[in-house]
């Protein structure tokens, strides 16, 4: 018996984001497959951000999103609602992404009623818990009882069988968020979206920019003030640029930005962005610091360099290649990496690389042919 009826699952925008090409692939093959979507709203606003722009329905809601909560009380809501989806629809296989919590819990609850389940993005690892946390864990723990494995890359598919994972599940397709990056360009380019865009930021786009995202949990406290003593000092140094900061609306991280940053001219300080206007920002980029992952992967395709604010990453591919470099929180590695991208034009150069090594957009069409042709795999 093949996989018939599957059950995608995500809960935060850059699940959604690595999910939806996966999702309309799926859906271009209604003969042979029964598709469900299952959200867990562990991230509300941001998540219906992604499902309007391009144009995604859930089957299910879980709507579990609170003021306050814990990753507890996230881990136990979903254990407790997706047990209802999984009895009601009574998936061959549920797909799920990364290594949010919505994973990690879906992947359990999946393990506990004999489900199968597919990983997508597999075998990322930093092999430290604590960094990034909790995203290392939910990964580590989804890899040990998910059964098939659709790792991005050849580092991550060793990663796996360095792990004791049967190569025989594994399969390296490249990363979907490739997928979406061309689907949103294209997007972007067709409706003539840059115009819109380029009318609705609050700042010109006769200078460089530098686009700045952070947010993650482990640069809260004393990380955030770095990066914010660092952009301080960048921004008063060279003010022929434009320092372009859309704030996550965590007050660990909005409180500190705001105190630190808030009065300095060329730094904008804008809300969070939807993924076509943020993808549009991150064309029109001189430079991008960042702690996120999923920017590690989007950027290189856009030939841009990017400063990880981060002392680790689960995607070393692009260190490696020479399109991404590790600052940490560091103020002066900071501040001389971007002076150096600034000032040396040949060291700009040195990370503009006509190759991505997180694939070239075909990751979905990969996934569905393996699940087309693929019967049920055992551990």
């Amino acid at each position: 018996m093949i996989y018939k009826k599957i059950l995608v699952v995500f809960g935060t925008r850059p699940e959604a984001l690595k999910m939806i090409p996966l999702l309309k692939k799926l859906s271009e093959e209604k003969s042979i497959f029964n598709i469900k979507v299952c959200v867990t709203a562990q991230h509300r606003g941001m998540l219906d951000q992604v499902l309007d722009i391009f144009d995604v329905l859930p089957d299910y809601d879980l709507d579990l999103m609170s003021k306050n909560q814990t990753l507890s009380s996230i881990t136990n809501k979903i254990l407790t609602g997706i047990d209802s989806v999984l009895s009601d629809f009574k998936p061959d296989i549920v797909l799920v992404h990364g290594d949010t919590t919505t994973t990690f819990a879906v992947s359990l609850a999946c393990f506990y009623n004999k489900i199968q389940i597919g990983h997508v993005e597999a075998g990322l690892r930093t092999f430290n818990l604590n960094s990034p946390w909790p995203e290392e864990f939910n990964r580590q723990i989804t890899s040990k009882i998910a059964n098939i494995h659709f790792a991005p890359t050849n580092e991550s598919r060793n990663n796996l069988i360095k792990e004791r994972i049967n190569s025989k599940n594994i399969i390296v397709t490249g990363n979907t968020i490739i997928d979406t990056l061309y689907l949103a360009l294209k997007k972007i380019k067709n409706e003539k979206l840059d115009l819109k865009f380029k009318k609705e930021f609050p700042f010109g786009f006769k200078k460089k920019i530098i686009l700045i995202t952070a947010h993650r949990r482990e640069n809260f406290g004393k990380g955030f003030i770095n990066i914010c003593n660092s952009l301080e000092q960048l921004s008063k140094k060279y003010n022929n640029i434009n320092f372009i900061y859309p704030v996550h609306l965590n007050p660990n991280v909005k409180k500190i930005v705001e105190q630190k940053l808030s009065n300095i001219k060329n730094v904008y300080l804008i809300k969070p962005l939807n993924y076509l206007q943020f993808i549009f920002l991150m064309s029109e980029s001189f430079i991008i610091m960042t702690d996120s992952g999923g920017v590690q992967e989007e950027a290189p395709s856009l030939n841009i360099p990017v400063l990880v604010m981060r002392d680790t990453t689960e995607r070393p591919e692009a260190v490696s290649f020479g399109k991404v470099k590790l600052v940490g929180t560091n103020v002066n590695k900071i501040i001389c990496e971007v002076t150096n991208l600034i000032e040396d034009i040949n060291y700009y150069k040195s990370f503009i690389k006509n190759i991505n090594p997180y694939g070239d957009g075909t990751a979905s069409k990969k996934i569905v042919k393996f699940l087309k042709l693929k019967k049920h795999v055992s551990k």
